[in-house]
């Protein structure tokens, strides 16, 4: 099943050209290494939360846009390759070296996918969810995104993908166990919701709200402590 490395990054919104071009350059290596999709979401619709969220996460200024990405690949074989040839890659020092972020403060992960549901296409708009899940609940979040996915795509949703922790390490200053005030016992969970675009987006969540096939749930997550978004995509390859 497709492995997923996720990534929140805060950039400065005056370097949004910037970092789109930088992202577009580094697309087609990542995909030389074996990758099969490269998403960046820019931050739209990202609210603050009473416990935490997104712009907590990494640290973000008030002059500053949270960024919401994912790249997939075939298992974690590939990826872990992929990663190791990164190191010696001299495509790779170069961009690093002009980041238009800081990437002291990128946060980033390797999660297995639990479920992915819908078969995607033209990505105008992307919810991204982060949040913590009990380290021993992997069956539990794989029967609860199998449940539920199906209400997304049929009140106007493209995808569904839900994730669980598999390469998740602290950082210095900040990392997905700090972004979701893990507890002991916990790890993380890394998902997103593609649609058509905001609108359909909109519209969707009014009636995924009042399904009560979602209020019948027993949601094995703290939502508390989930952090989300709405993202408006820069780069999809």
């Amino acid at each position: 099943m497709t492995y997923v490395e996720g990534f929140l990054v805060a950039v400065p919104t005056a370097n949004k050209d910037r970092y789109r071009e930088h992202a577009e350059r580094a697309a087609p290596v990542f995909q030389e290494f074996g990758a099969t999709r490269l998403v960046e979401g820019w931050g739209d619709d990202v609210p603050r939360g009473e416990v935490n969220d997104l712009y907590g996460a990494v640290q973000a200024g008030e002059d500053e846009t949270v960024v919401f990405s994912w790249i997939e690949y075939p298992d974690k074989a590939v990826r872990d390759a992929a990663n190791q040839r990164m190191e010696n890659d001299p495509q790779m020092a170069g961009m690093s070296a002009e980041m238009p972020f800081d990437g002291k403060r990128m946060v980033w992960g390797g999660f297995d996918s639990v479920h992915v549901d819908g078969s995607g296409g033209a990505c105008g708009y992307i919810d991204g969810v982060v949040m913590p899940v009990r380290a021993d609940g992997r069956d539990a979040y794989a029967r609860f995104a199998a449940a539920t996915g199906p209400v997304f795509l049929e009140h106007g949703a493209s995808r569904v993908a839900d994730a669980f922790a598999d390469d998740v390490r602290d950082g210095t200053l900040t990392d997905f166990n700090r972004a979701i005030h893990r507890q002991n016992g916990e790890t993380a969970a890394f998902g997103w919701i593609e649609w058509p675009d905001k609108a359909t987006r909109d519209a969707g969540w009014e009636k995924i709200m009042a399904d009560p096939r979602m209020t019948g749930q027993d949601a094995p997550f703290d939502g508390k402590r989930m952090i989300f978004g709405g993202f408006t995509p820069l780069v999809d390859r």
